[in-house]
C-alpha cells in the first residue's frame, strides 16, 4: 500500500507504541518512523531491536517535520510532553494519543495544542500483561478496536486519514464520544483490572494459604488475575485516578450485584445462581462471536497462540 503518511513520531517506546511501528513498516503505512522515549535505557534497546527508522534522543527532535504524532505515555504524562513538544510541530501536524482514558487527555492536551495543529484523541482496545519495547509485535491490533473520539472541530478529512492508518495496522476503527468511551471502559477494562488487582492481593494477604501453594496450585480463573495483575503499575495507576467517577461508579454498581450474590449463596438459593450465571453465561458466547477471543481449550493460551490481548 503507498503510506498515508510520510513522518510519523512515536513519543514513548513501550508495548503500544513498538507494536504500532512494527505494524506500520509492515504495512508500509509510513515512510519514516522516529522514536523517543525519556529513559535512555529504553532508547538503546529501542535502537538494538531497531524499533524504527530512527530513535531520537528527545520528544522535541522527534517530532520536527511530523506529520503524525502518536503520545505513547501514561495518561498523567499527556499534558507534560505536549507542552514539550508544543513549539516544534509544524502546522498541519495531526497528534493523537493511546491513553485509556480519553476526557481527561483532552483536558490535559487542548491548552498546549497551537492553533494549526489537529488532535484526534484515540484508544486502541489492545496489549498485554508485557510492557517495554521489547514487547512489541506487528500483529498486536489484528482485528481489534480503535476507538477514537474526534473533537466538535475536528476535520473531517484528517480524522478519515487517521482512521486509514490505523486500519492498515489491521485493527478495526469506531468513533465514541469521550466521556462514553469512559464509561464502557470503566466496566470493560478500568474495573476488571481493579477487581483483579485486588484478587492477587487478597491471596497475598490470606496467611492461611502460603505462597507456595497460591503459585504451585492456581486454577485458571487465578492464573487470569494475575496475568492482568501484571500490567504496567504506572499506567493503571494513572487510568484509575484518572477516570475514577466512572470506576467508582462502576465498583458501585459491581459491589451491589456481589451482594445479590453474596445473599444468593448464604441463603442456599441455587434457582438464583444458576440463572444469574446462566444470563452472564452468553457475555462470553458474545465476545467469541464477535471475534474477539476463541473459545480453544485454555482460552486459546496454548503454545501455539499469540500472546493474549488486554486493554
Amino acid at each position: 500500500m503507498s503510506a498515508v503518511y510520510d513522518k510519523v513520531a512515536l513519543i514513548g517506546l513501550g508495548l503500544i507504541a513498538g507494536s504500532i511501528s512494527l505494524a506500520a513498516r509492515k504495512a508500509g503505512a509510513a515512510n519514516k518512523i522516529i522514536g523517543t522515549a525519556r529513559s535512555a535505557k529504553t532508547r538503546a534497546a529501542a535502537r538494538n531491536l531497531m524499533l524504527c527508522d530512527e530513535i531520537a534522543d528527545n520528544a522535541a527532535s522527534a517530532v520536527r517535520g511530523a506529520d503524525l504524532v502518536i503520545l505513547c505515555v501514561p495518561v498523567g504524562a499527556m499534558g507534560k510532553v505536549m507542552s514539550e513538544i508544543k513549539p516544534h510541530l509544524k502546522p498541519g501536524a495531526v497528534v493523537t494519543d493511546v491513553g485509556s482514558v480519553k476526557q481527561e487527555v483532552i483536558d490535559q492536551v487542548l491548552p498546549h495544542l497551537p492553533p494549526q495543529v489537529h488532535f484526534i484523541p484515540g484508544h486502541p482496545l489492545a496489549g498485554t500483561e508485557q510492557s517495554g519495547p521489547y514487547s512489541g509485535f506487528a500483529e498486536l491490533f489484528v482485528n481489534r478496536w480503535w476507538l477514537l473520539t474526534p473533537l466538535p472541530d475536528s476535520d473531517p478529512s484528517e480524522v478519515s486519514r487517521l482512521r486509514r492508518f490505523i486500519r492498515a495496522l489491521g485493527a478495526n476503527v469506531e468513533d465514541m464520544e469521550p466521556g462514553h468511551h469512559d464509561l464502557v471502559l470503566a466496566v470493560t477494562s478500568h474495573t476488571p483490572h481493579l477487581i483483579a488487582y485486588t484478587m492477587v492481593g487478597v491471596a497475598d494477604h490470606l496467611k492461611r494459604v502460603t505462597e507456595s501453594e497460591v503459585i504451585k496450585y492456581s486454577a485458571a480463573g487465578f492464573r487470569d488475575f494475575t496475568r492482568i495483575a501484571a500490567s504496567d503499575p504506572t499506567m493503571w495507576r494513572d487510568v484509575f485516578l484518572n477516570n475514577k467517577d466512572a470506576v467508582l461508579d462502576i465498583l458501585g454498581r459491581f459491589t451491589e450485584e456481589l451482594f445479590v450474590l453474596q445473599r444468593a449463596i448464604r441463603m442456599g438459593d441455587g434457582e438464583q445462581l444458576h440463572d444469574y450465571f446462566t444470563r452472564t453465561r452468553a457475555i462470553r458466547r458474545g465476545i467469541i462471536e464477535a471475534g474477539q477471543d476463541t473459545d480453544a481449550p485454555d482460552f486459546g493460551r496454548g503454545p501455539k497462540s499469540g500472546p493474549a490481548n488486554r486493554d
